[in-house]
């Protein structure tokens, strides 16, 4: 018993006979919330642990990696509360800056407005309103799922004490020359209007033409090949490497640029590839990265030719023309003008596209603030080198130093109304002013604020620290700073995770904003394929909720989610979690029903049966590998141990083998009793962090204790006259039941070979002399349902199994012929099998041509029927003779 068990006089506490989710999981999480289980003291003496939530959109809904993140998440907040410490897991969501401003967007244009109209002031007030009447609608579906998060520390990216740690760190950063503003080549979204940044990208390989085009007359001709042809016209040279003789004598010339009427020098640049298509690159240094550089090495023009929507501004035939339109008709120009050396469609290439709406990456010359990021990044991959922060597991380690330890400098700056407003004043004669949040912004004639916002991972990449007030140094800062562990995807170990190592390390004065980094995969469909409303398998967790209730959503998740591997997922998975907890329940309930208690110390070794002996040591072994898992981030296993331990040791195995020592009655059905109170009452709380809402009816019911929610974590169970450093342990009574199961295991077997019905009774007799066997008996035939043997008994099958005899009467139970006909029917075609098997195995010019997964497949069929034919065998062997 725990020292929040007080478990009342009452005997036989009653459960309902069924356990239905809907009505128990929303009146106990208020019940919780209330009660303030969930909130974190910086004032207490407890030890810390603190995990931040990976802040959701504010635009969006519960998900399954949402689902499936959070019961990781709320797995470990919860046992750490058990165990004694002062747990924070801190929630809040992010502003979202390109989604939520389209989301309204689209509002205002079904009323017939714009941003515009409105301006910037009202549109931003917009913007509240629809967060304070639509947004967070995840918080609702996050109470649905158990989150066991402090709720009154609720913090939003735009909320006032986060905005002010955003341009606190921004003014340190730019006081420190870490931010500044210049003039490079961004990735520019045509329909979000706005800069994104590199690792925002997602490339897709698409289908578009790469068309070759001849630039120049006669000898003073060069070809160069694009896939992007309405880009030539801001062409300003064409490039070639110095050391390609093809070229040397046309270096330091001009040639005519098609369409233009301009004429473009050839410069010779060593990042031309020579041995790359014609061996020559037409340079675009407003619209391509590489050719940007080209461009400052040489001192080339930038001459833009597509506006922020993507449209040319050229002037001539094309001007405003979209690029796609403006593309085919550059290509028939060129056509017509017999510029056109090759055409190839389609050509698949990778393309760069949005993340958020997926429309295909401009890149385009424009000026943004960029944060300096060489020795952020350096003290990011510093910290996980040094072993000031683990990442878990450690072979994802390689990704992250490939990251942070070739980061280019990060575009921060985004062209949205929705956001944090970049702190920069610009004067009437060229002044410019960083403002903190404790300066006054400059006022006066001439003085306007930078228009941009930054980045959204600019916020979030404070988050860790953010949330607990700083830049004070408020009493949670120096409580719960550093997290304890991040839990996160694999898949934003760039996008945010690298973010808030560099930030965290910056303003912390060296501290790692956490001590562990904890990654795991991605959920994917049963078939391993990604989830997605365009492939039509995306799923709704609250769906599965609504259908087999949130402890099934968990412990389907908990038991797939290997650490840094992609998680498979099935609607029959949850149902067969859905058969666990009423597995939970049913048993729970028996037991109740048959006196378990958790009153009172457990009886001595002495008093106890093998069967208790072994429960209670096979308790103390899973206790101890569920600690191990849990420090080790393997959900997957400890849920897998859990469920083992639960279905097959307890309720299949203890429960079945106790029930003819409860009817028997006397002082072993009590000690028996007490023993099934204390195994249930470690079991439900070594499952509670996964599967909070039915262990927290059960433990209650069962204990009387206020709730499991603060119960103590289990520890090594002890039992007087056996004292051992790790709890009780009892191999001898370990190996004991192993045998009775082996001998149950093997009958039963044997039974269904026969044809018998699971409740079929069979006379039979049991040599069990010389054997540990003989006190299991009476246990072991009402498993079996093995009648006594009578007058007229004959054996008709004998079973040897672990040293005892089972020896069996089928006579009457079974049509013995029609039985022998069917399994010599069977053993024939195992018999054909295995021929056919043989044959192609024994083929020589079978075995040079298959495959190597289709010879693996005929060994494994031959292996199938030859165990298959020895089974038989001994069937027909059994079957009394005529």
């Amino acid at each position: 018993m725990t020292e929040n068990t007080q478990q009342s006089n009452h005997s036989a506490p009653e459960l309902p006979t069924q356990y239905t989710p809907a009505d128990v999981e929303g009146p106990l999480y208020e019940r919780w919330v209330e009660r303030g289980y969930f909130e974190a003291d910086e004032k207490s003496d407890k030890p810390p642990y603190t995990i931040v939530i990976p802040p959701p959109n504010v635009t969006g809904s519960l998900h399954l990696g949402h689902a499936f993140e959070h019961t990781l998440i709320d797995a470990l907040t919860r046992r750490k509360r058990m165990q004694g410490y002062e747990t924070l897991w801190q929630p809040g969501m992010d502003h979202a800056g390109i989604a939520t401003q389209n989301v309204v967007e689209r509002e205002l244009a079904k009323e017939g407005a714009s941003r515009h109209d409105l301006g910037r002031e009202a549109f931003v007030e917009r913007v509240w309103q629809w967060k304070s009447e639509s947004g967070g609608q995840i918080s609702g579906q996050m109470r649905r799922l158990g989150d066991g998060v402090a709720w009154s520390r609720e913090r939003f990216t735009m909320d006032e004490g986060l905005s002010k740690s955003v341009q606190t760190i921004f003014k340190r950063l730019h006081d420190d020359e870490l931010i500044y503003r210049a003039e490079r080549i961004i990735n520019w979204c045509p329909r979000c209007l706005t800069a994104i940044s590199d690792i925002e990208v997602e490339y897709q390989d698409d289908e578009g033409e790469l068309v070759s085009i001849r630039y120049g007359e006669g000898d003073a001709s060069i070809v160069v090949a694009t896939t992007r042809a309405e880009t030539m016209l801001g062409d300003t040279a064409v490039a070639v490497h110095p050391e390609d003789e093809r070229y040397a004598h046309l270096v330091g010339t001009e040639i005519e640029l098609p369409l233009t009427g301009r004429r473009i020098p050839v410069v010779a640049d060593e990042h031309v590839d020579p041995e790359f298509g014609t061996g020559a690159v037409k340079v675009t240094p407003a619209h391509d990265p590489n050719d940007f550089e080209i461009g400052r090495r040489h001192d080339l023009p930038n001459l833009a030719v597509l506006d922020e929507r993507g449209v040319i501004t050229a002037h001539g035939p094309f001007q405003g023309l979209d690029r796609f339109e403006a593309r085919s008709a550059i290509v028939g120009a060129l056509r017509a003008e017999g510029r056109i050396v090759s055409e190839k469609r389609p050509y698949t290439h990778s393309v760069g596209h949005c993340s958020r709406c997926k429309t295909t990456i401009e890149p385009r010359l424009s000026m943004q603030w960029w944060v300096k990021v060489g020795p952020l990044a350096k003290a990011a991959g510093d910290a996980v080198r040094e072993g000031k922060v683990k990442i878990h597991p450690k072979e994802m380690e390689s990704r992250y130093f490939g990251w942070v330890d070739n980061l280019h400098d990060w575009c921060i700056s985004r062209q949205l109304w929705w956001g944090h407003r970049i702190p920069v004043w610009y004067g009437p004669n060229g002044e410019v002013v960083c403002v903190g949040p404790d300066d006054e912004a400059p006022t006066g004639e001439g003085w306007t604020q930078d228009t941009d916002v930054l980045d959204t991972w600019f916020s979030s990449g404070l988050w860790p620290f953010s949330t607990l007030g700083w830049p004070e140094q408020t009493p949670s800062v120096e409580k719960f700073y550093p997290n304890s562990v991040l839990v996160t995807g694999y898949d934003i170990l760039f996008f945010w995770v690298a973010r808030m190592m560099m930030f965290g390390l910056y303003a912390m004065d060296g501290t790692p904003p956490f001590h562990t980094i904890a990654l795991h995969g991605m959920v994917r469909d049963q078939f391993g394929k990604k989830m997605s409303k365009s492939f039509g398998n995306a799923v709704n967790p609250l769906d599965w909720m609504d259908s087999y209730g949130s402890d099934a959503v968990r412990f389907t998740l908990a038991r797939g989610a290997n650490p840094g591997v992609d998680v498979p997922i099935g609607e029959d998975w949850v149902q067969g979690s859905r058969n666990f907890a009423n597995k939970i329940w049913n048993a729970t309930r028996f037991a109740l029903m048959n006196g378990a208690t958790v009153e009172g110390e457990l009886p001595p070794a002495e008093q106890l049966s093998a069967t208790d002996r072994w429960i209670l040591s096979r308790l103390n072994s899973v206790v101890a590998e569920v600690d191990a898992y849990y420090d080790d981030y393997q959900f997957a296993k400890l849920s897998d141990t859990l469920f083992h331990f639960a279905w097959d040791e307890v309720f299949d195995w203890y429960v079945e083998l106790s029930k003819t020592t409860f009817m028997a009655g006397g002082p072993a059905a009590d000690a028996s009793r007490r023993v099934l109170g204390e195994v249930l009452d470690v079991t439900l709380r070594l499952l509670h962090p996964i599967v909070p809402f039915v262990t927290e009816t059960l433990w209650t019911t069962l204990t009387g204790g206020e709730s499991v929610v603060i119960a103590d974590w289990p520890k090594a169970v002890l039992v007087a006259g056996a004292d051992a450093p790790g709890g009780f342990r009892d191999e001898a009574a370990e190996r004991e039941i192993e045998t009775v199961q082996q001998v149950v295991t093997e009958v039963r077997r044997f039974r269904s070979d026969q044809g018998l019905q699971p409740g079929q009774k069979v006379p039979a007799q049991l040599e069990l002399s010389g054997t540990a066997l003989a006190a299991h008996e009476a246990a072991m035939r009402s498993l079996l349902r093995l009648q006594p043997a009578g007058e007229g008994f004959s054996a008709t099958a004998s079973l040897p199994v672990a040293g005892a005899r089972v020896a069996l009467d089928l006579s009457g139970t079974i049509d013995v012929e029609a039985e022998r006909k069917r399994l010599t029917k069977d053993l024939g075609a195992a018999e054909k099998e295995k021929a056919q098997a043989t044959a192609k195995l024994g083929n020589e010019a079978f075995l040079a041509k298959a495959p190597e997964k289709v010879v693996d497949k005929i060994r494994g069929r031959l292996e199938a029927a030859e165990a298959d034919i020895v089974r038989i065998t001994a069937q027909l062997a059994a079957l009394p003779q005529a």
